[in-house]
Parts: structure tokens; C-alpha cells; sequence
């Protein structure tokens, strides 16, 4: 679709705004997971209600625990509880998301947008009212099931933009992550530590989540125009629904190998997130304001990768570097020995989070066609959102039945399948390289 300059620039203007207000209000739950999950612990523990979903939850996953050769502190009860809640919300993420990405492409973008927002607002909402482990399990399980942003901001990415500045948008969504990575989990901290209300501690981050969601939703319902280019004009469905982009009239990717390539990656990038934590415990004895300060540090780089580096790289490109960078990541982890190397592959880990995803959005986006690219990039998001949901038990089982030494190799045999994937059998939509430089300056 093409659109005149001053309209992209206001559509990608209310794209970051919303997304960093979204994604700033997501990322406030991530580091109070283990003092929520020990408060509704504790409470229910002092509860004459028997047997609570949280307790048989407990009771699977000490089962779980059980089976491992290598005993594991009770300590980590809570964060494997934390890594449980993640993975079912990656998994409720992968089952909606290819719904999701249909719906926007019927319906439009801007209504497909709003009614995610609607269940992103009852979602947050049993948040401030879970006072009990029940409410908060539902407020998650709504969470995963109509959070659309990110999937439907990138749709309309690729509806205002052609293939030569696909690459420099996408970035611009991988920067909303890297900015709201970096600072929200610090800023929900904060306001977790202002208790208001006694029987949920946690009401002030949520009243804020809540606060950021309503200004977001309000935001695109006032600034947000239709970008789906059969909804703009009924004319051009016929011009448009049956006419691919010009990538996918080349054939120059398989979407299918798109979408192996997000999964296999995502599968064992994520569970190295995961497992992060705690190696760091294991070698360094981190505390998790140690270990919120690496993963500040790694947001922080690749925030400014993604603002100076990755948008100016063609699609292709970008994947190549990032799939290497998190090869030799996953290398150093390893035999890592000192603090010195873990910052190495924490910056080798800030570049990967710069490039890879964004990249397989930017290259999926050219093979879609106008009126498809909803549901293929919904598609291409559940692959990944599958990953994200199985990596985490893969490698973390790995981790303690092995060994770290066992894990990270087959991390990085697993990463060096995606890296082959991407080197052999992806290929740069054609004369993209050369129409790079004119691509940016059209972006600035």
C-alpha cells in the first residue's frame, strides 16, 4: 500500500506511543512474580479452604522437581511457578494469535486493535482485584488470549510501508520492546514497594498498569486511523486481496521456513532467558537486583542497536547478525568462568535481541499478501510464541539433569540449526541492498 509521507510518519508515531505504553504496562508484573506468587502462597496457606488450585500447582511441580537427579533448592518454587505462568501465557499467545491476525485482516486493524485492548482492560483489571491466586490465574489466562498489539502494530507496519523500508519499521516495534524492557520492570519494582491497599499489595503497579492501558486505548480510538487498504478504499480489495507483494511474487522466502526458523530459534533463546537467572545464582551467587542490573544492561544496549544500528540493516542481514551473535552467546555461557564473560555474552545476547525477531517480522511481512498480512504474521508470532512457551521446560530439564555444560551446548546446537536455516535457505528479496540507503533517508 502506498501512503504519503506525512501519514506514515503519524501512523508510526501512534504505533510507538501505544506499543511503549503497552509494553511498559506488561513488563511491570515480570520482576514482582516471585514476591506475588509467595504472597498468594502464604495466603492461602493460612486459608481453611483445603486444597487451592495454587497448592496442586505446588504439588505438580514438586513432583516435577522429584524427578531430577540433581536436587534443586526450594528457593526456586517460586520461579519455576514464574516460568509455569510465562509458559502458559506464550502458549495461549500461540493459539490466539493466528485468530487474532484473521480478524484484523477482515475487520480492519483499528477495530481488531481496540477489541485487544478491551481484553488487555479485563485483564489488568482482575489484577487490581486478584486478592486471591484464582483471580490472578484468570487475569493471565485473559492476558494471553486478547493480547494482539504487537502482532496487529507490525500489520500495520507492513501496510504503510514497501519492501525497501520494511525493515527500518519493524525495528521501530523491536525498539518499543528494548525501551520498556529496560525500564518498566524497574518502575513496577517501584511501585509495588507503595503498598495502598492491605489485602493486595500489589494494587498500586496494577492501578498504574491499568492507568497506562486506558490512556493507550483511549490514544488509538482518537489517533488511530484504518490502515487495512480494503477498509480505506472499497476499490482497492480487488486490486489488493489477490495481489502479493512483490517479494512473494518472486518467491523469495518459504513462509514456512519463516516460521521453523522463529520457532527453533525462540525455543532455545528463551529457554536460555529463563535459565539465566539461575546460573548467574549457581556461579556468582546473584541477587535478583544483580540480576535485574544485567538485564537492564542488555535492554539498554539493545535499545540503542535498534535506534541507530538495526533499522539502517536490510532484513536479511539483520537476521544473519543476530543469529551469530546469539551462536557465540550461547559459546561463551558454555565455559563461562567470570563476570567479564557473562557481560560478553550479555552483549552478544543485546545484539540477538536487536536483530532476529524483527528481521523474521520485516522478511515474513514481504511475503504475505495485502489482505493477508494479519493472519501470516499471526501465524508467524504463534510459531515463535509456541517456542517461547516449550523452551523454558526443554532447557531448564537440560539444566538439571545434566548440567549447565549440557544445557548451553545443546542451546547452541539448537541455535546453530537456526543460524544453518537462515544462511542456507533464506535469500534477500531482490535489489533490497541497493535501495537501503534510499530506504533510511525516506525513514528519517
Amino acid at each position: 500500500m502506498a501512503v504519503d509521507a506525512s501519514t506514515r510518519k503519524k501512523v508510526l508515531k501512534v504505533i510507538f506511543v501505544s506499543l511503549l505504553l503497552d509494553l511498559i504496562s506488561f513488563t511491570f508484573i515480570l520482576p514482582l512474580f516471585p514476591k506475588l506468587l509467595e504472597f498468594y502462597r502464604n495466603n492461602e496457606a493460612t486459608s481453611d479452604s483445603g486444597s487451592t488450585i495454587l497448592a496442586r500447582i505446588l504439588g505438580y511441580l514438586n513432583t516435577y522437581k522429584a524427578a531430577f537427579a540433581k536436587p534443586i533448592d526450594s528457593r526456586y518454587d517460586i520461579v519455576l511457578l514464574g516460568g509455569a505462568l510465562g509458559s502458559l501465557f506464550s502458549l495461549l499467545q500461540a493459539f490466539a494469535s493466528p485468530i487474532i491476525g484473521r480478524l484484523s485482516d477482515k475487520y480492519g486493524r483499528r477495530t481488531a486493535l481496540l477489541a485487544s485492548m478491551m481484553g488487555n482492560i479485563v485483564s489488568v483489571l482482575l489484577w487490581v482485584v486478584a486478592v486471591d491466586f484464582r483471580t490472578f490465574l484468570a487475569s493471565r489466562v485473559v492476558g494471553g488470549l486478547s493480547e494482539g498489539n504487537v502482532q496487529i502494530a507490525t500489520a500495520i507496519a507492513s501496510d504503510i510501508s514497501d519492501e525497501n523500508s520494511r525493515g527500518s519499521t519493524m525495528a521501530l516495534i523491536g525498539a518499543c520492546f528494548s525501551i520498556a524492557f529496560t525500564f518498566g520492570p524497574a518502575l513496577g519494582a517501584y511501585l509495588s514497594s507503595i503498598a495502598t491497599v492491605a489485602a493486595n499489595p500489589f494494587a498500586t503497579a496494577a492501578g498504574v498498569s491499568l492507568f497506562l492501558i486506558l490512556t493507550e486505548t483511549l490514544y488509538l480510538y482518537v489517533a488511530l486511523p484504518e490502515t487495512l487498504p480494503s477498509k480505506i478504499n472499497k476499490d482497492a480489495k480487488t486490486a489488493t486481496s489477490d495481489k502479493p507483494a512483490k517479494a512473494s511474487q518472486r518467491g523469495t522466502n518459504s513462509l514456512m521456513l519463516l516460521n521453523y526458523i522463529h520457532f527453533v530459534f525462540l525455543l532455545f533463546f528463551s529457554g536460555m532467558e529463563f535459565s539465566l537467572p539461575f546460573m548467574t545464582y549457581d556461579l556468582f551467587q546473584y541477587s535478583s537486583l544483580q540480576n535485574g542490573r544485567l538485564l537492564g544492561y542488555v535492554g539498554l544496549v539493545a535499545s540503542i542497536l535498534q535506534g541507530g544500528v538495526t533499522r539502517h540493516l536490510p532484513p536479511l542481514l539483520s537476521v544473519r547478525v543476530g543469529v551469530s551473535a546469539c551462536l557465540l552467546a550461547f559459546s561463551v555461557l558454555c565455559t563461562c568462568r567470570s563476570q567479564g564473560h557473562l557481560y560478553i555474552a550479555a552483549t552478544c545476547l543485546a545484539v540477538t535481541s536487536a536483530t532476529v525477531v524483527s528481521g523474521l517480522n520485516a522478511l515474513g511481512s514481504l511475503e504475505a499478501k495485502a489482505s493477508e498480512q494479519g493472519g501470516k504474521l499471526g501465524i508467524l508470532r504463534s510459531w515463535g510464541q509456541l517456542g517461547r512457551g516449550l523452551g523454558p521446560i526443554l532447557f531448564t530439564s537440560v539444566y538439571w539433569w545434566a548440567g549447565r555444560g549440557a544445557a548451553y551446548s545443546m542451546g547452541a546446537f539448537g541455535i546453530a540449526v537456526a543460524a544453518a536455516m537462515v544462511f542456507l535457505g533464506l535469500n534477500s528479496p531482490p535489489e533490497e541492498q541497493v535501495k537501503k540507503a534510499v530506504a533510511a533517508k525516506k525513514q528519517q
